[in-house]
């Protein structure tokens, strides 16, 4: 067997953020891949050291680009567990609410960027944007900005809903909901999609639980793990949250979890604003709060858009005296080699594709 080497990146196109690949093959048969990762490392868990607790929210969301929102909320969570703060219950309906636009967000960037990837389907990637687009400007209603939101405060958030914003949501919804099966009749009719992605990239139950992976990565393979549902937070134990799955494994299983789960967010959204109760949404104003950590080491952790992403503090009175975090997207590309192995090489980008990575997730 002649083995031919190949590096990828780390900043080939199809290679998603600064990512380099060696790959060795046999002929046009994948027989081993080297991820290497670094190029990105910030040192965010170092910085976080140096600053005051409520300092370093906006660095936070810098580590998930595409859906900033939700490990913000995971860093001031474990704050909120340091020091003992408790969210109100309407903060926590609209933290749901706001969470699940952001994993809508997320996954709708997903679906265009995966099927730009495969190169046939530009239609389904400006599909993907201008709803994507749709759910940004929501979230600027509520937050008022667009991308990078802060509005997490300890015990609550920056502001709350304004008046009406159920309404815009609500019709939202009811358009993507409608949306939804055009995505997947549109996909699955196409020869090409359908080619690069069943069957490709399978990755088996057993090997997802040694591997460790986690997200739509593990859900795909079988195994219905999600925080939301077997550690809940928040009201999801009240909204009857249920997880989507399936047993087949492979890069279209991947696909129509992610879509699935689309079909839940919805729902989720709906429900809780049938459920939302009246009260104060607001957190602790900053120049108000005097740290003093009554939990010297926490550990939380939160069913984000890329899967699980957990965080562990040890906590000193002003600031943390460590933080390391867990990041779902570093541990799924660990699994790249064991998915891709035995594939042609033009799949390893769909199988790259379906992990949904983000590279200052897996550097930080």
């Amino acid at each position: 067997m002649a083995i031919t080497r190949i590096n990828v990146g780390p900043i080939h196109p199809s290679t998603h953020g600064v990512l380099r690949l060696v790959v060795d093959l046999d002929g046009d048969t994948i027989v081993k891949v080297e991820p290497h990762v670094g190029f990105l490392h910030r040192g965010v868990e170092k910085l976080v050291e140096t600053r005051m607790y409520m300092q370093s929210p906006p660095y936070m969301e810098k580590i998930d680009y595409m859906a900033p929102m939700s490990v913000q909320e995971l860093y001031v969570a474990t704050v909120e567990a340091a020091l003992g703060v408790e969210v109100s219950e309407r903060a926590q309906y609209i933290r749901v609410i706001l969470l699940e636009l952001q994993r809508l967000a997320s996954h709708l960037f997903w679906v265009g960027s995966i099927c730009n990837d495969l190169g046939q389907l530009f239609t389904t990637f400006m599909w993907g944007f201008r709803d994507r687009d749709m759910v940004l400007r929501l979230l600027e209603v509520a937050t008022g900005q667009r991308m990078f939101y802060v509005n997490m405060r300890l015990g609550g958030l920056v502001r709350d809903i304004p008046e009406g914003f159920d309404e815009e949501v609500l019709e939202f919804l009811d358009y993507l909901e409608k949306r939804l099966p055009e995505y997947e009749r549109y996909t699955e009719k196409n020869p090409i999609f359908m080619q690069r992605m069943k069957g490709i990239g399978t990755l088996g139950r057993e090997d997802a639980k040694d591997l460790g992976v986690t997200g739509q990565v593990l859900r795909a393979s079988g195994i219905p793990y999600d925080v939301r549902k077997d550690d809940p937070y928040y009201v999801y134990e009240k909204l009857n949250f249920s997880p989507k799955y399936s047993t087949q494994g492979d890069n279209l299983a991947r696909f129509k979890v992610r879509m699935q789960e689309m079909g839940e967010s919805i729902r989720l959204i709906r429900a809780a604003f049938k459920k939302i109760p009246d009260g104060n949404a607001l957190g602790m104003p900053i120049k108000l709060i005097t740290p003093n950590a009554k939990n010297r080491i926490v550990t939380v952790s939160r069913e984000n858009p890329r899967g699980e992403e957990m965080m562990y503090m040890v906590a000193d009175p002003q600031r943390p005296y460590r933080l390391s975090i867990r990041a779902p997207t570093f541990i799924n590309l660990a699994a790249l080699n064991h998915m891709a192995q035995g594939n042609r090489f033009a799949d390893l980008f769909p199988i790259l594709g379906t992990l949904d990575l983000l590279m200052a997730d897996v550097d930080r």
